[in-house]
């Protein structure tokens, strides 16, 4: 399951709208090894294409390192697609080069739809995952459960 902070949903989707009608691309690095996205990265489209996205090899370069230094990782990748629906493509799969991502697309081409969706990409197979849309991370992992119980304090 993708848990993901609405401001960088919301940083994702004004991304692939004012890139539209082209896809817009980009990364959320979260903390290493595996913590929740937490810093957006808009990147430019390469091919500046409404039908295909590609990282800037020298601005990936530079933005891979940037997370290397600050260990982080690329938590989640994402595109837009522009006149399909929000899936993976053949060549979307061919590209997921990062077992550890998910990768989310989303599609602009309802204006007024959101379509928001998370993939992890291993081996050429895709899954789709959940996607939960959270105000913060603070007390996301806790339950009813881990709640003291009021009184069993006042015994």
């Amino acid at each position: 399951m993708l848990q993901i902070r609405r401001d960088l949903v919301d940083a994702i989707w004004a991304h692939a709208r004012r890139d539209h009608p082209d896809e817009a691309c980009g990364v959320v690095a979260g903390p290493e090894p595996a913590g929740p996205p937490e810093r957006h990265i808009p990147m430019d489209n390469a091919e500046r294409s409404p039908t295909f996205y590609r990282f800037d090899s020298m601005e990936q370069l530079k933005v891979w390192r940037e997370m290397d230094a600050n260990d982080e990782v690329p938590a989640v990748i994402y595109h837009s697609h522009t006149a399909t629906e929000a899936y993976p493509s053949r060549t979307d799969v061919s590209f997921a080069s990062e077992p550890d991502a998910h990768y989310v697309l989303v599609s602009t081409r309802v204006p007024e739809n959101t379509e928001f969706r998370s993939f992890r990409i291993v081996d050429g197979e895709i899954t789709e995952e959940p996607v939960e849309i959270v105000e913060s991370y603070m007390f996301t992992h806790t339950g009813a459960d881990d709640v003291p119980d009021r009184a069993a304090e006042r015994d």
